[in-house]
């Protein structure tokens, strides 16, 4: 670039800054004495906007009959003294309204600041679904910044590292086919990556024969590898619902056939095992769905013993650790295949997924459709021939119609128990 064009676009730049009221622009001088100019004040001053969160409504939607931990079906609507509105999703009515009571008052920029508090701000380190709460709210927290600065969440994590995210589905609602191989094969024809199935049985009150449905599974993973013709355009999801033995049995017997991954091999509840599992399989595994922060993660990456997470939004507590996720992925060689959670979780997946890394990552469309579900303006996912793309309307671009939704609860008042926080000296929360 030219001097005098670059010259122009800095003064531009400076410009659109001192158009937004809610940041403050005045010269400063930092501690060492040295006085910056306007643009250069928001990276040295720990208020860096005039906005503050007025109030924070949770609404859920409608229709919607599952436990709203299951899923991603609660909405968060943050609201700011200049009008400015986030919308995020996730979180049940008790968690997300112990977390919105430590935010009211905040300056909603200071997003990881917001984090901290919030994840640190009680005795008890938090669970998974309070993690939950806090990722829907930390995502609204970013759209509330793109439409304040007037960009895609995308550009302020970093801008683009890929034209597109790839998808595979489970089950495919727009084929006509009959049979599951004819719709996993209109599913690769209309542009996804791979066809994802389950094992058989489980799925209703029946006992489930370990022994039978392995054998069933493996003959069924067979038919699905020669309609798609093989080549990782196919995957399953065993759904914890084998103990060791068969698990190891399905996994050995589909090793030939190459599926892109084999997720949730056995029981969760302790990841380390998969310590052992790693040794005796040579399967592409995913893993992470039912998991949430990134210490759920780091053992896993880490020591190679999956080849794909499955940590998704919001419950990894938000954008800001999914994109620290995706960062020791990258350093690990590890792939990213996000769990589908909810609507708005899957755009917000699409802004960090496309500009954290180019990390391998696939995201998951259930049924093979970009939901868009009446609350939400129609155009705030962009889907088309079996991919995601990043939509680049400020924030997350969502609107939100609360009509079409049922309210819940607002919170407009910080917590009446205020748990005691440590800061270091430079201001940075500590611990409690």
């Amino acid at each position: 670039m030219q001097r005098r064009s670059f010259l122009k676009t800095a003064a531009l730049g400076s410009a659109a800054l001192s158009s937004f009221p809610f940041i403050r622009s005045s010269a400063v001088s930092d501690t060492a004495g040295f006085t910056h100019k306007p643009q250069q004040a928001l990276a040295s001053t720990a208020e860096v906007s005039n906005l503050k969160i007025s109030k924070i409504r949770y609404y859920s939607a409608p229709d919607y009959n599952k436990p709203l931990f299951n899923q991603a079906r609660g909405i968060v609507v943050i609201e700011t003294n200049e009008g400015i509105v986030g919308v995020g999703e996730g979180g049940a009515k008790d968690t997300i309204e112990q977390c919105a009571q430590m935010m009211i008052g905040e300056d909603p920029f200071r997003i990881e600041h917001i984090w901290q508090n919030v994840y640190r701000g009680m005795f008890y380190p938090p669970g998974r679904e309070k993690l939950h709460a806090l990722g829907a709210l930390e995502m609204a927290l970013w759209d509330i910044k793109g439409k304040a600065l007037g960009v895609p969440v995308y550009e302020l994590l970093g801008g683009a590292t890929r034209d597109y995210v790839e998808c595979y589905a489970t089950g495919f609602r727009p084929s006509k086919a009959t049979t599951e191989e004819g719709r996993a094969q209109d599913c690769i024809k209309a542009g996804f990556r791979a066809y994802r199935i389950g094992p058989t049985g489980g799925n209703g009150d029946e006992r489930f024969d370990f022994y039978e449905n392995a054998r069933k599974t493996i003959e069924y993973c067979k038919k699905i590898d020669a309609a798609v013709g093989g080549a990782g355009h196919w995957a399953i999801d065993l759904h914890t619902r084998f103990d060791t033995p068969e698990a190891l049995k399905i996994c050995s017997a589909l090793e030939d056939l190459e599926p892109y991954f084999v997720e949730d091999i056995i029981r969760s509840e302790n990841p380390g095992v998969y310590r052992t599992l790693r040794q005796m399989t040579n399967v592409p595994i995913a893993v992470g769905e039912q998991f949430g922060d990134r210490w759920d993660t780091n053992e896993l990456i880490e020591d190679h013993l999956i080849d794909y997470t499955r940590f998704t939004l919001p419950n990894t507590g938000g954008l800001s650790e999914f994109k620290k996720i995706a960062a020791i992925c990258e350093t690990h060689y590890v792939g990213m295949i996000p769990h589908f959670t909810g609507p708005l979780s899957t755009a917000a997946l699409v802004h960090v997924l496309g500009s954290s890394s180019p990390t391998r990552c696939l995201m998951e469309l259930a049924g093979g459709e970009a939901e868009r579900p009446a609350y939400f303006n129609e155009d705030y996912i962009l889907f088309r021939e079996g991919k995601l793309h990043l939509n680049p309307a400020p924030g997350l671009g969502v609107v939100f119609d609360p009509k079409k939704a049922t309210f819940v609860m607002e919170v407009t008042e910080n917590t009446k128990f205020p748990h005691p926080i440590l800061k270091s000296p430079d201001g940075s929360i500590h611990n409690w």
